[in-house]
């Protein structure tokens, strides 16, 4: 049986349209360090190893996107530096980290465990991510769901 899907266009697909912006390695690491709290692009750099010019890249992306937004700081006896902040936007990004993190803790972790994980700052209990639908039922089991057409699908020209 041939999938309906197969007549439907790709072009406004919110899954494609998201990867533009995270689908890249260094921007996941970046949000990754802003989560971390830091947030300072000397910080970024020490911590993560990522290339300058990337970097400056990363950040300007996620700014123009609207992920992150700049807020000016000074040191003492230095010039105006930025330090970047996430937006709504940007924290609406935390799930996705998180998991990919999971996926990531299940097969890539070494036998030691993960690096990081991710707590709750009121109880300290781990967090994870979860699914469920609509009604309120948590999805067991991955198969469980199933993709289909919404509203914004359009027929393929």
């Amino acid at each position: 049986m041939r999938p309906a899907a197969l007549d439907y266009s790709v072009d406004n697909c919110t899954i494609g349209r998201a990867m533009e912006i995270l689908g890249e390695k260094w921007t996941i690491v970046v949000m990754r360090e802003i989560f971390q709290g830091i947030r300072r692009f000397d910080d970024m750099r020490v911590r993560t190893d990522i290339p300058r010019q990337v970097l400056a890249n990363r950040l300007g992306m996620l700014v123009e996107t609207g992920l992150l937004r700049k807020v000016p700081y000074r040191e003492p006896g230095s010039r105006e530096r930025h330090e970047y902040r996430p937006t709504q936007k940007g924290l609406d990004v935390y799930p996705v980290l998180v998991a990919v993190a999971a996926w990531g803790d299940r097969y890539l972790a070494g036998p030691e465990g993960p690096s990081q994980i991710f707590v709750h700052r009121e109880c300290q209990a781990e967090v994870h991510a979860e699914l469920h639908c609509a009604a309120g039922h948590q999805i067991k089991e991955n198969r469980e769901v199933a993709g289909e057409l919404g509203p914004g699908a359009k027929l393929r020209a």
